[in-house]
């Protein structure tokens, strides 16, 4: 069974596959937390493992009398109240009728729920024909406040995953105060460990960093309305020595798009505490008698074999029980997107002619990106007035995609329904739908605004835009972008204080984008904010793949897409080839290199194919083949990384098949250097009895068995050229 319940009902052991999380109410009603690594027995029972002592300057609660050894600040704790002993960063803050912030919970009873609970407003795992959940709620109870939390524990057994998130009910007659309310709070015993997180900015996102956990709190987060480029909403505890193959990794990656803290801390004892939730930072929600407050969703997995064998964890539960609709594995087309081609200058000529060359070399799809609505010719006006310039298209959206159809291809469609211009239509018809603060000049970004997506009037007119123009012409895709973060937070309808707006933006933003893949439930949709600033499991429930950056240049993306991938499947990364120089970074870089990278994401093109010469046409049409080949390894198979960061001469990662019949290597020479060194690498994942064959563009390298290739390796041809690169393919010899 995945959830194990002692005889007296306190003890909780969580089974899955290869790990164990066990939890006790003790005899104080105090839910504690005892463990959670490596699989042990449904019978083994771990409470020995806490040794309390006085620690002096620790409170003792009444219950313990005259026991000084008996203390809420240094118990390890599943819940971490305020105010009431526990000194160290607690998960829940309240302000009581009374003004008093105090919050102390115990143990109240607890429910065992078939499948996977849904997780009130908000995107969470689901359950699968092939695998259904089950779900483990802990009542815990305030008497002073009448306050009920319940912890919820979701766990997908094969998949090796745990999710966390919970729920608080004010049944008391006053009105109450949230502070702070985090989705988990884990107190670990014993260990030392390393904190990954994945930190960066707009067009550089999501590098790898490691420090470790000390009695500084390492601490990550965003204020910025989204989760933001800056810090991805995921992160990993492992112990000292834990790389790829080896060691205890612990992964927490939050099923959240907004504001949003995650951070680690030793305590006086050595046990580390480990939290993750919505940012408290200018939150404050008020719970009138009888009103609930459900905190998002935590995904975590724990992995005794290293960071590949996490990361598979991960990518799997995405792409199986947060991903959905009709291309959760359904084949996705390759687009060419028209913006870096042609940016706001474009007209019928123009978009005609690149989709007849696109079209010729083997695209599947146009998508038009910004600058086809309103008076839109530039960043500074027309956000918000989406109404079809007919005249820029020459003809109404239906006859424009009708067009592109003709010439064998899908169409798709930009928008950034959040964001509205100042020079608009909507905005001098509603001035009060933005978040302005009166009495304040708003704080403009890419000289927009943002529409207050708490409004259910915003909703309703952003939905109907929507369906008129999808439902209306044969779209079949739209990028949902967001191009700025959020500031200047006030409800100007009055319905709600600025301390709740953060969150209920996001409930709304959910709302809509359960709405709209309602509605539209076989339009592929791919997220959007600057490219990698939403870049998480929550807009990944509504989109199957995100942009995954808007820096397009190759080498970049290797760092880029290599810290990505460390928690979100690479069916999920918007991945394009560019025109060089590269519009971020001025780099040049083969059309091969390029096209190589992009390989490894959700493909496509972001160049006017009339501008390449006939080589690189000639290239576009074996890229496109090499992605249809090699799909269900790069959407379905197994990700290996092959290299770090710190590897300099050059990056490297694989793809093997779930049955390892097949595999596929992608290696990219990074640095040259003069009578330059053979450039080898071991491959992994691989069969170790089977038979490989191993080829570069057809041209067979080697034959051996899997274990040949995993220990001894294998050696390229010289590359003398930067950024160089090759795809290694290994079929199984039969």
């Amino acid at each position: 069974m995945a959830i194990c319940v002692g005889k007296e009902g306190r003890l909780f052991t969580l089974q899955t596959k290869h790990s164990s999380y066990q939890m006790l109410a003790d005899d104080k009603n105090v839910l504690l937390h005892l463990y959670y690594g490596d699989r042990i027995g449904e019978e083994d029972e771990l409470q020995d493992l806490i040794r309390r002592s006085d620690m002096g300057f620790s409170g003792n609660p009444v219950e313990a009398g005259r026991d000084r050894t008996y203390s809420l600040d240094t118990l390890p704790q599943e819940i971490a109240g305020f105010g009431t002993g526990d000194y160290r960063e607690s998960s829940v803050m309240i302000e009581q009728a009374d003004k008093s912030l105090a919050a102390e919970f115990r143990f109240a009873g607890y429910e065992i729920l078939d499948g996977a609970k849904p997780v009130t407003g908000m995107p969470g795992l689901y359950d699968t024909e092939e695998e259904k959940g089950q779900t483990l709620v802990i009542i815990m109870k305030e008497a002073a406040s009448q306050v009920e939390v319940r912890l919820n524990y979701c766990v997908f057994e094969e998949k090796d995953i745990i999710a966390r998130w919970a729920e608080i009910t004010n049944q008391g007659a006053e009105e109450i105060h949230i502070k702070r309310f985090l989705s988990m709070s884990m107190d670990m015993l014993y260990g030392d460990y390393d904190m990954i997180y994945f930190a960066g900015r707009h067009a550089y996102e999501r590098e790898l960093e490691r420090e470790k956990v000390k009695r500084a709190k390492v601490e990550i987060g965003s204020v910025r309305g989204t989760s933001s480029h800056h810090y991805n909403p995921a992160f990993i505890l492992c112990e000292e020595n834990a790389g790829e193959d080896q060691g205890a990794c612990y992964g927490f990656c939050f099923v959240y798009s907004g504001n949003f803290v995650a951070s680690a801390q030793k305590d006086q004892r050595g046990s580390t505490r480990v939290q993750m939730g919505i940012h408290s930072a200018g939150f404050d929600f008020g719970l009138k008698a009888g009103e609930s407050f459900c905190a998002p969703q935590v995904i975590m997995s724990y992995s005794g074999q290293g960071l590949t064998t996490l990361s598979r964890n991960f990518h799997t539960t995405i792409r199986e029980h947060i991903c959905r609709g009709h291309y959760k594995h359904e084949k996705r087309p390759v687009l060419i997107n028209n913006w870096e081609a042609t940016y706001f200058d474009f007209n019928e000529e123009k978009l005609t002619a690149l989709a007849k060359q696109a079209a010729a070399l083997g695209i599947e799809m146009l998508v038009l990106d910004d600058g086809w609505f309103g008076k839109r010719n530039d960043d500074n006006s027309g956000l918000g007035d989406w109404f079809v310039n007919e005249k820029k298209l020459g003809g109404t959206m239906k006859q424009v995609a009708e067009k592109i159809n003709t010439m064998g291809m899908k169409f798709g469609l930009w928008f950034e329904p959040e964001m509205i211009s100042e020079d608009s239509d909507l905005y001098r018809a509603h001035p009060d739908w933005v978040l302005q603060i009166p009495g304040r000049e708003p704080v403009r970004s890419r000289n927009q605004l943002v529409l207050d997506m708490s409004r259910e009037d915003v909703r309703t007119y952003l939905l109907e835009r929507l369906t008129d123009i999808l439902s209306n012409a044969p779209i079949v895709y739209v990028k949902w972008d967001m191009n700025r973060s959020i500031c200047d937070v006030f409800d100007q309808s009055g319905q709600y204080p600025s301390c709740e707006l953060y969150h209920r933006y996001i409930l709304g933003l959910y709302d809509l984008l359960e709405k709209f893949h309602q509605r539209f439930p076989d339009v592929l949709l791919e997220g959007c904010s600057g490219g990698g600033g939403r870049f998480d499991a929550g807009m990944l429930y509504y989109s199957p793949q995100i942009w995954c950056s808007d820096n397009t240049d190759a080498i970049n993306r290797l760092s880029i897409q290599y810290g990505t991938s460390f928690f979100y499947p690479v069916s999920s990364m918007g991945a394009h080839v560019s025109a060089v120089p590269n519009h971020q970074t001025g780099r040049v870089t083969s059309f091969k290199t390029r096209g190589n990278v992009a390989l490894s994401g959700s493909f496509g093109y972001e160049l006017d194919p009339n501008q390449i010469s006939d080589e690189e046409k000639e290239e576009v049409k074996e890229q496109i083949r090499k992605f249809h080949h090699f799909y269900d390894l790069t959407h379905e198979g197994d990700y290996y990384r092959l290299t770090g960061l710190d590897k300099k001469a050059f990056f490297a990662w694989e793809f093997v098949a779930p049955d390892k019949s097949h595999a596929m290597v992608t290696l990219v020479k990074t640095d040259v250097q003069g009578n330059d060194l053979p450039v080898h690498t071991a491959l992994k994942g691989l069969d170790p009895e089977r038979r490989y064959l191993a080829s570069i563009d057809g041209t067979p390298m080697a034959v051996r068995t899997g274990a040949g290739f995993m220990h001894a390796g294998i050696t390229l041809p010289q590359m003398l050229k930067e950024y160089d690169s090759v795809i290694i393919e290994l079929t199984e010899e039969r």
